[in-house]
């Protein structure tokens, strides 16, 4: 099995950064891509970014193109999200996951989930 830890979440002003993190254990040696999704009440769970096994491939929603970065450290069974010019719409729980076969923007090809970690963008 796999866990998977997010942190970093918080409260900022519009145009501020965070950057979250999600550290993976157990048996880390099984995840191939590594995702992260967002979530308001009432809504789907909603595509963030996700990045290839490698770092090779990235994928962004366009509504965070541009100002937020997803990177991973395989050494340290870790993705990073750092998030630039956070908008109110940015608000939500954002979640970690991870996948142990293939790239993918949709929810469910990935096996494996945090918790999610709060962030909110005041105005």
């Amino acid at each position: 099995q796999v866990q998977l830890v997010e942190s970093g979440g918080g409260l900022v002003q519009a145009g501020g950064s965070l950057r979250l993190s999600c550290a993976a254990s157990g048996r880390a040696f099984k995840i191939n891509a590594m995702g992260w999704f967002r979530q308001v009440p009432g809504k789907e769970r909603e595509f963030v970014t996700a990045i290839s096994w490698s770092s090779e491939n990235t994928y962004y929603a366009d509504s965070v193109k541009g100002r937020f970065t997803i990177s991973r450290d395989n050494a340290k069974n870790t993705v990073f999200l750092q998030m630039n010019s956070l908008k109110p719409e940015d608000t939500a729980v954002y979640y970690c996951a991870a996948s142990r076969h293939y790239d993918s923007t949709y929810v469910t090809p990935y096996d494996y989930w945090g918790q999610g970690t709060q962030v909110t963008v005041s105005s």
